[in-house]
């Protein structure tokens, strides 16, 4: 059985986001999606994010179809560990060049990003009307 995990956000769920994880699914048998800890978010996109909380993240990616199993980190350590137990990671593309943690212990595979897509760019439209 080949053992996939991605990790991210997930705050407000798009049509890439649903996209990436069905490529995903692809890729093995089982689909692990890691996400990041309230505090992990906030340290990273800022004081007004995430939009949802983990446990409402989580519940909303347990409840999609090629979703498997959901857990939430909330250290690179912990990330790390959960990408030990995979056999591939699937990346979105604009992390090609960019540091990935566990990116030497697992194979990689990147999901070609889809530009029109992004939470941001969700929120500033919803801000913006």
């Amino acid at each position: 059985m080949t053992k996939v995990i991605v990790n991210g956000v997930f705050d407000c769920v798009h049509t890439g986001h649903i996209m990436l994880l069905n490529f995903a699914k692809q890729c093995g048998h089982h689909l692990l999606v890691v996400i990041d800890s309230d505090d992990r978010v906030k340290e990273s996109k800022g004081q007004h994010r995430p939009i949802y909380d983990q446990t409402q993240r989580k519940f909303i990616l347990e409840n999609l179809r090629p979703v498997d199993q959901v857990e939430i980190f909330y250290s690179d350590q912990e990330l790390l560990d959960l990408i030990m137990t995979r056999d591939i990671m699937v990346k979105g593309s604009d992390y090609i060049n960019q540091p990935i943690i566990g990116r030497n212990h697992i194979a990689c595979v990147f999901f070609p990003r889809i530009h029109e897509y992004s939470t941001t760019k969700i929120i500033t439209s919803i801000i913006n009307r």
